[in-house]
């Protein structure tokens, strides 16, 4: 092949490239969940019903306990307190979030690495201060119409909701560096909510420095598939879990962790027919988006 002809095919390349660009984003500009059309992301975000045990399955519905992820998201935009609200009034056993670190050192509420997906703002949460973070409203999130002017919630927001709640608090720290933990532990007892409260986290050392400042509250380490090591690790902590990925999850390895008397729950769970093959192996706690009692 000549170099002209090595010029031209590679020039047809790269116009190939930027056309399946520039179609996407088309695409994602009329269709998407997070385009800027309203009318798009309100089609996009529409709550869903939830699927309730008692009604399909109630031999089982009153022996599993269910986890909220990232609150009741089905019906409200997630992390956000009214999809605590719900998880508290719909008697979830527990209620998970996410937690980051603003620019200012405050803890808040957000999943997702980038604060377009929720706020069409540039950046991330660990580039703005608490200020600048509230002065933003929701754009996208289930229902998020319905709840005009809703601001990313602070650590100690989400908390005050469980004060003599019966749902716990679950607590994920989506943070990679371990200097600011003590506050979250700090924020937990001062409302009294040490022996209600779980931080969750997929990084080994971040429980570990939990421990360091409260010898009993409950962990719950984040595995995808379910290791032996993952279970000494667990051991090694006290009242520590195990949290795992439902899906690379089979019989053997569940028995595996509940043989050794070690907590378990399985997420994302949200199909009855899971559910019910999850019990039949022994499991009686998981985490869903659409299950309620």
């Amino acid at each position: 092949m000549t170099k002209k002809a090595k010029t031209v095919k590679k020039s047809k390349i790269f116009l190939i490239i930027i056309s399946i660009v520039i179609c996407a984003a088309i695409l994602w500009l009329l269709f998407g969940s997070y385009s800027p059309f309203e009318s798009i992301r309100k089609a996009y975000n529409k709550p869903e019903e939830l699927i309730s045990l008692s009604e399909e399955a109630p031999d089982i519905a009153q022996k599993i306990y269910l986890t909220a992820h990232r609150g009741v998201n089905a019906q409200a935009p997630e992390n956000t307190l009214p999809a605590y609200q719900k998880a508290i009034e719909y008697g979830y056993y527990s209620a998970e979030c996410d937690i980051k670190q603003t620019a200012d050192g405050t803890w808040v509420l957000y999943h997702d690495p980038l604060l377009y997906s929720r706020f069409q703002k540039w950046g991330a949460v660990g580039d703005k201060d608490l200020k600048t973070l509230q002065s933003y409203s929701y754009k996208t999130g289930t229902a998020f119409w319905e709840y005009p002017n809703l601001k990313i919630p602070t650590l100690e927001e989400y908390l005050d909701l469980f004060v003599g709640a019966k749902t716990r608090p679950q607590i994920e720290i989506k943070t990679s560096y371990y200097d600011a933990l003590s506050t979250v532990v700090d924020a937990i007892k001062a409302r009294g909510l040490e022996k209600s409260a779980i931080i969750i986290s997929f990084d080994l050392e971040q429980l570990k420095e939990i421990r360091k400042y409260d010898r009993d509250i409950e962990l719950w380490y984040l595995v995808y598939g379910i290791k032996q090591k993952h279970l000494d690790e667990a051991k090694s902590l006290g009242n520590c879990w195990i949290s795992a990925d439902f899906s690379l999850n089979g019989e053997k390895k569940i028995k595996l962790c509940l043989d050794q008397n070690i907590g378990l729950s399985l997420w994302t769970v949200n199909k009855i027919s899971d559910a019910r093959k999850l019990y039949d192996f022994g499991v009686r706690y998981i985490e869903t988006d659409k299950l309620c009692k």
